[in-house]
């Protein structure tokens, strides 16, 4: 079998994606005839039937579902690839480093400065970035760095914890817990605790403060730290939260105690895995002599 395109595991994918022909050529921007000949031309180069087909629908089969996180993979890389050569070519080639706001915002302007005053120390481009990007901006080559917090997806990825912070229960203030002066994760079983939007399963556990795997607590799904101590504020959950958060956000609604047992908040600096970037191998090491091992502060 002769190499397969990066064209054919776009049709691929577009089609994995929305089980039907005519809306993956639409979203290709293609005719369909062309679309399901290219699917059935890479069926029979690769020896193996792709999807099942009948007059209703579209069905991927089990080596269909297989080649599929392959070729996911394998588009993301060549997208990263494209993106970090493409910088790397410029005429004064630029690192891109990504982190939320807030407290990784201002570590890694940090980071940023203490690196450009580095002899010979290319251009940095800081990419401000939303909750749970930056794993995935560092995968597909949109970022060269980041910093990010645990627990994050470690595909693809080489990392080194930075610095850390407790974390605190988010009460309502009326709430028979408040009352307390420090509380275990034990005391919150049993409590609504909210969801952030697309979290995995093994993220929802460490905000819940349980171990992966355990039954975890349902409640409200949030976007952000503003929208989550709303609804601690509203009554309509608990949540354990880092820290400085607490400490930035004072209200008369919410009550903040301390969690004796809660694993820390941990802020990493993460990078693609087996780089051999000089560039990225300086920015890292001005990050660790910045903040490794410190605790965070506000």
């Amino acid at each position: 079998m002769s190499g397969l395109e990066a064209r054919e595991l776009r049709y691929f994918v577009a089609v994995a994606e929305e089980l039907n022909f005519s809306r993956a050529a639409e979203r290709l921007g293609m005719a369909q005839p062309p679309l399901s000949r290219t699917i059935r031309q890479l069926e029979r180069r690769l020896g193996a039937a792709l999807f099942t087909r009948d007059t209703r629908q579209v069905v991927l089969t089990d080596f269909g579902a297989t080649f599929l996180e392959e070729a996911r993979h394998a588009l993301e890389v060549l997208t990263a690839v494209d993106r970090r050569a493409r910088r790397a070519a410029q005429v004064t080639p630029t690192l891109v480093a990504t982190a939320k706001p807030g407290i990784a915002s201002g570590m890694l302007r940090r980071v940023v400065d203490t690196f450009r005053a580095l002899p010979g120390a290319g251009r940095v481009e800081i990419a401000v970035s939303g909750y749970r990007e930056q794993a995935d901006m560092v995968r597909d080559g949109r970022a060269d760095v980041a910093l990010l917090s645990l627990p994050y997806e470690r595909r693809g990825l080489d990392s080194e914890p930075l610095a850390s912070e407790p974390r605190v229960a988010a009460l309502p203030a009326d709430h028979p817990l408040a009352r307390r002066s420090e509380l275990r994760r034990a005391d919150l079983y049993g409590e609504p605790i909210p969801r952030w939007a697309g979290a995995s399963e093994a993220e929802h556990a460490y905000w819940c403060g349980r171990e992966p795997g355990a039954d975890l607590p349902p409640g409200p799904v949030v976007g952000d730290p503003s929208q989550l101590l709303e609804v601690v504020g509203l009554g309509q959950a608990v949540a354990l939260i880092p820290r400085s958060v607490a400490e930035r956000n004072p209200r008369p609604d919410v009550t903040y105690r301390p969690v004796a047992d809660a694993a820390p908040y941990v802020i990493a600096i993460a990078w693609p895995a087996g780089t051999r970037s000089p560039a990225i191998a300086r920015f890292v090491s001005a990050a660790t002599d910045l903040y490794l091992d410190r605790t965070l502060v506000s």
